[in-house]
């Protein structure tokens, strides 16, 4: 299991302005497998993500990441623990204005050691029709293109997992279909495991499991008795 979450808990602030957010929740997702988490605003489903990326520490519980036991890293383990293992993509894109695509994607993986990041970041953005776009700025590429590199950027690390959170919210309904499609091809070649934030029950289908939360908790698991 690529991940693996008991009796997950978060609380937001403290004393009387403590908020509880997530309750209890269990989830164990298999390696290579692709699933969509759905449910309303406020449900739960980005702090889950939050809680699962190991960009917010759980109140409660155990959160296993691809074999590592989150809670017992310290920040510096827990951010070097992502590097390779996760990557996001998100509906805003949060490209670097003042990089290219190609820096975009090569930088954070310069930064995490790897020694041919330029060559793999520039095979990557080929890989999602990129290769006219290498030196252009985001504010030189349309909302598909930027989601694009930003796709790329995620993948090209070859993590084991990629949590993608509202990926087409920011776009228009054709742009966002062949985004997604992008996305599940993308995934498929690097085998890597995708759980993804929607609203959509017509993206949620395409998904091996769809996991409903409401409230807090988990309302419905259609792989349920794979956990």
């Amino acid at each position: 299991m690529v991940i693996d979450a008991r009796g997950v808990t978060l609380t937001l602030g403290e004393g009387d302005a403590a908020t509880p957010i997530l309750h209890g929740i269990d989830l164990s997702v298999a390696a290579g497998s692709s699933v969509a988490l759905l449910g309303a605003s406020g449900s739960g489903k980005s702090s889950l993500m939050a809680v699962l990326s190991g960009l917010e520490r759980a109140s409660g519980g155990q959160v296993r990441i691809d074999g590592l036991d989150f809670g017992k890293l310290g920040e510096d383990d827990l951010a070097r623990a992502r590097r390779g293992r996760i990557g996001i993509v998100l509906q805003a894109f949060h490209l670097l204005p003042t990089m290219t695509a190609l820096e975009n994607v090569a930088v954070p993986m310069e930064l995490a050691g790897v020694a041919d990041a330029f060559a793999r970041a520039e095979a990557e953005l080929v890989s999602v029709g990129l290769a006219h776009r290498l030196t252009h700025y985001p504010t030189q590429l349309s909302g598909g293109e930027q989601q694009r590199v930003a796709i790329a950027r995620a993948l090209a690390g070859r993590p084991a997992l990629v949590f993608a959170d509202e990926p087409t919210g920011n776009l228009d309904r054709t742009t966002g279909q062949q985004i997604m499609d992008l996305l599940f091809e993308r995934r498929a070649a690097t085998n890597a495991t995708l759980l993804v934030i929607t609203h959509d029950p017509v993206l949620a289908e395409r998904c091996d499991r769809v996991v409903e939360l409401a409230d807090g908790r988990i309302a419905r698991d259609t792989g349920a008795s794979a956990s």
